[in-house]
């Protein structure tokens, strides 16, 4: 370097960038998901003694879910299946999905998980599908390992490795669960664990299977 001469300035690789963007992220997610964790776990502590009388109030719809006035617009977000072939959102279109966003590393999300398992063998098929979508970044091992240890045998595996796909949805904390119609376009969200195979979530559900009101094209 030539003496009194500023020492010239290099870009940061972009490699270098999208490994900073996405450990930040990570880590954005992860201090949300562990305030979500511990205000679950205060609230089971405080309200076990009253479960048993709570539990037909805790579980009403209501409870489970934003529902908006009108559909909302999704972006196509991109993930993977279980043996890695690209997706997007636009390829489930057709079917009401229920999209959970979550990690193996969360603890309401393992807890929730055989919930979502019974909900897809009892009402999965062609008009509707429980994606349940990893943001693992150990890939589909550390997925499939976890679903064979609890016994999920109903899930696909869906996988976000990058967390582009939970970035473009908004996902700020883990769980996340969104509610979308056959068009693609989401009905309503839920932040945080459910009881998910519940008779008053299923009678939603089935409600907007069987019904053409989330078909209908939004107001402008």
């Amino acid at each position: 370097m030539t003496p009194g001469l500023p020492e010239k300035e290099f870009p940061t690789p972009a490699p270098v960038r999208n490994r900073a963007r996405v450990l930040l992220a990570l880590m954005g997610i992860a201090v949300l998901t562990a305030a979500l964790v511990m205000a679950y776990r205060e609230s089971t502590r405080t309200t076990a003694p009253a479960r048993d009388a709570a539990s037909a109030s805790s579980n009403k719809t209501g409870f489970a879910f934003n529902i908006y006035p009108q559909p909302r617009a999704l972006p196509n977000v991109r993930f993977a299946d279980g043996n890695g072939r690209g997706m997007t959102l636009r390829d489930l279109r057709g079917k009401v999905i229920l999209l959970n966003v979550w990690a193996t590393w969360c603890p309401p999300c393992r807890k929730e998980m055989p919930t979502l398992d019974r909900l897809q063998a009892k009402l999965g098929g062609p008009d509707f599908e429980v994606v349940a979508l990893s943001i693992d970044r150990g890939g589909p091992f550390v997925v499939r390992a976890f679903y064979e240890e609890i016994g999920i045998s109903a899930l696909p595996i869906y996988l976000d490795e990058t967390t582009d796909a939970a970035t473009e949805l908004g996902v700020v904390a883990l769980p996340v669960t969104l509610l979308i119609d056959r068009e693609g376009r989401e009905i309503g969200r839920k932040i945080g664990p459910a009881e998910w195979d519940s008779p008053e979530i299923v009678t939603l559900i089935r409600g907007y299977i069987v019904s053409p009101v989330s078909n209908r094209p939004e107001k402008k």
